[in-house]
């Protein structure tokens, strides 16, 4: 089933948005049109999933400073879940049903 127009630019407001509040911002848009759209059902599962596998990254990264491997993996994982994350935004708004790479999937 294709998505409607507004459906692709609030699956990609979901990513866009999480610039300015990472957590809470994509948290309401998925919880109010995720009955209403499988498409920004996927779309906030996948940036949920994302957020919880990035934030782990980040301590892992975080932990590993303390043998200055994680000086070298905190930068890329920063990088990675920018690229990511305009990735994501821009794929929603093309209507593909985009899955992250490097992602858990805990929320299915």
């Amino acid at each position: 089933m294709e998505s409607t127009r507004d459906e692709r630019l609030l699956a990609a407001f979901i990513y866009i948005i999480s610039f300015f509040t990472a957590f809470i911002g994509p948290l309401v848009i998925w919880l109010i049109k995720k009955d209403e759209s499988d498409y920004i059902d996927h779309h906030g599962k996948e940036y949920m999933n994302f957020l919880i596998s990035y934030f782990v990254y980040g301590l892992v990264s975080s932990l590993l400073m303390f043998v200055l491997i994680g000086f070298i993996l905190a930068p890329i994982v920063g990088v990675l879940a920018l690229i990511f994350t305009i990735l994501g935004a821009i794929k929603a708004y093309e209507g593909d049903y985009y899955r992250i790479p490097t992602v858990f999937r805990i929320i299915k």
